[in-house]
């Protein structure tokens, strides 16, 4: 074992959207601060998994969250790597963010750089060291083998929870009724796909579309389009077993790049993302289904008769796992009613999205979809999310971040989307640098002093 003698401020373990954001927002602050990454690249699921557009920064027309997941967006936009927050032509929300998948590998580095952060690379977390309610450092794995790492202050950005679960904060997983999580998808990178031959195929078949409620007029307002539909030819594709998983509709996303696509449709089920043997078979199913939906696009839908796979992966789209108990839960009930809490540090516009665990939904919960009874909020709708929600009184010195904070089953189903994770990563790192800075608890971290710093950061906060 290895012992790496210098001292962080902050650890961030995880440099997916949440962690580089939490990373980013800590050494502007000053402190002393690394990421450790499993992957050679920043991004997470969106620069490992395919997963895209970033969605939603939007409520009504109101942009919510802003502060560096909002800068990280502009940058992008000036160097021609996203077109911006667009019209959401599927119907669903307000807005869609593309990006270019390279851009934003390199954009997020080079944020972090310039603050005078550092990233500890092909790294992965494989033990903790808990002592009087502290962390008191964590062991790595890497090209050197085991060593451990130390710091004040330490982020869970796992996605899992993992650093948190690790050191014996309390958590749950899944649905409360049976522990299932919802789906994982394996998205698919397309591109030479025709888009105004699909466009045309939409708007001469409304009845594929029922999102769209027979305004497919709607594909024209976005310079990029986003899609969910194809019921009918996809059914038919199922019922002659050219498909094997179930699912309602096909979804797709046109990237930064024109004829470029994110096809966000496979449904693995009954997996669990902390497992490794789970985790490992939904892989495997997850590049079975993607040969068969590359054969149904090239086969059955209008635009992509001369489309290529470019790749899917190098990692499965994980959207629910462990979430922690901390000083407080959010409830579906909270979302629903627009709670207002004085430790607000985030907000989300986004409807509660649960993906079903038994993979296809219920005629009773695709009515209410589409009729946004039920998984939606009313238009403009924004919800709050509390620094309470980050920490727990178990490891006083760890703060959890990204999906993987205190929510039940439904309301993780309106916060776990990229901007909202990048929002509640910028509140992270922004007390975990108050904490290591002013040595004092997570938990003890003055509420009022995280939002006046988000508020000179540009973030958007609806404060008391």
């Amino acid at each position: 074992m290895i012992a790496m003698t210098q001292m962080y401020d902050v650890l961030v373990v995880g440099g997916g959207i949440s962690g580089s954001v939490a990373a980013i927002a800590a050494s502007r602050n000053r402190a002393k601060t690394l990421v450790v990454e499993q992957y050679g690249f920043l991004g997470g699921m969106l620069t490992a998994a395919g997963v895209g557009p970033m969605m939603t920064f939007h409520a009504g027309d109101t942009q919510v969250v802003q502060g560096i997941t909002g800068e990280l967006i502009d940058r992008l936009v000036a160097k021609g790597k996203s077109p911006g927050h667009i019209f959401d032509t599927t119907g669903y929300t307000y807005t869609v963010t593309p990006f270019d998948v390279e851009g934003m590998k390199h954009e997020l580095e080079i944020m972090l750089l310039e603050n005078g952060g550092n990233i500890l690379y092909h790294t992965m977390l494989a033990g903790v060291k808990v002592e009087n309610n502290e962390i008191a450092n964590i062991t790595v794995c890497n090209k050197a083998g085991l060593s451990t790492l130390t710091a004040k202050v330490y982020i869970d950005a796992t996605g899992d929870a993992d650093l948190s679960a690790w050191a014996g904060v309390e958590f749950t997983k899944g649905r409360k009724s049976d522990g299932l999580s919802q789906p994982m998808t394996m998205n698919i990178k397309v591109r030479k796909v025709n888009i105004e031959r699909v466009k045309d195929y939409i708007k001469g078949n409304p009845q594929e579309f029922p999102r769209l409620k027979g305004n497919t007029a709607i594909v024209d307002k976005a310079p990029r389009l986003s899609i969910g539909g194809f019921v009918t030819t996809l059914k038919d594709a199922q019922a002659k077993e050219e498909i094997s998983f179930m699912r309602e509709d096909l979804l797709f996303f046109e990237t930064n790049n024109p004829g470029e696509v994110i096809i966000n449709t496979s449904r693995i089920i009954r997996e669990d993302s902390t497992d490794p043997w789970s985790l490992s078979r939904a892989e495997i199913k997850g590049r079975k289904q993607v040969r068969e939906l590359e054969a149904f696009l090239k086969n059955r839908i209008q635009g992509f008769e001369n489309s290529e796979v470019v790749y899917s992966g190098p990692a499965i789209g994980v959207r629910s796992s462990r979430q922690i108990k901390g000083l407080y839960t959010l409830t579906k009930e909270d979302l629903l009613s627009g709670k207002k809490f004085e430790d607000v540090i985030a907000h989300s516009g986004y409807p509660i999205d649960v993906h079903p665990p038994e993979g296809e939904r219920t005629e009773k919960e695709r009515q209410a979809r589409l009729s946004k009874d039920k998984f939606h909020a009313k238009q403009g709708h924004l919800c709050q999310i509390p620094y309470r929600c980050l920490v727990n009184n178990r490891v006083l010195n760890l703060i959890t971040v990204g999906r993987s904070i205190s929510a039940d089953f439904e309301a993780q189903g309106a916060i776990r989307t990229t901007p909202i994770v990048g929002a509640i990563g910028h509140a992270g790192g922004v007390a975990a640098s108050i904490a290591a800075l002013k040595n004092i608890n997570l938990p003890d971290v003055d509420a009022k002093a995280v939002q006046q710093m988000l508020l000179d950061q540009e973030a958007y906060l609806e404060v008391p």
